[in-house]
């Protein structure tokens, strides 16, 4: 496969870890908005036994992807990837481990991992929109405003990051404590 089949793939998950994110979230708000509505029950029903397979396919998928962009497609990860990959490596192998052990809790400290990581490919979207935002901190050579991919007119790695993130969270926030 080439690098622009492998981007399009992986923007396509990408789209696809925004719709279900918006989706929880919006279930979300309708539990507090409306807590005698059935439909958010029934959704968080269907999803919370698929919610710890579904986060932890996220984050290996989202770390065999940064490995492919780094190592087959020779894009350099720049400062802000790094700390990207230090959030969502340790979710690769602790959200798998957590699912083959049935640990619900997995959400006390992988949630906040997710999160952190979110608010750094965050910074780095806001980066990649505004190179002048950029700090000295990142490598002239490497900035991190360097755009690699972008697909569908929006998509670049960061934001494919930030979807992964942002929906590992959102499957964490619906498991719930064993009866």
């Amino acid at each position: 496969m080439s690098v622009d089949q492998v981007s399009l793939f992986l923007a396509l998950l990408a789209v696809l870890a925004q719709a279900a994110t918006a989706v929880l979230a919006v279930t979300a708000v309708a539990r507090l908005v409306r807590p005698a509505a059935a439909w958010p029950q029934a959704v968080l029903t269907a999803v919370r036994p698929v919610a710890l397979p579904l986060a932890a396919a996220v984050a290996v998928v989202a770390t065999l992807g940064s490995l492919y962009f780094s190592e087959v497609a020779d894009f350099p990860p720049c400062r802000l990837c790094w700390f990207q990959r230090i959030g969502m490596y340790p979710l690769a192998l602790l959200l798998p481990v957590a699912l083959w052990r049935r640990d619900g809790q997995v959400r006390w400290y992988a949630a906040p991992l997710a999160a952190l990581g979110g608010l750094v490919s965050a910074y780095h979207v806001l980066i990649e929109r505004f190179p002048s935002l950029e700090s000295g901190s990142c490598d002239p050579a490497n900035p991190c405003s360097a755009i690699w991919v972008e697909r569908l007119g929006y998509l670049t790695i960061p934001v494919m990051a930030l979807s992964g993130f942002a929906l590992i969270v959102a499957l964490l926030s619906t498991l719930q404590e064993p009866s």
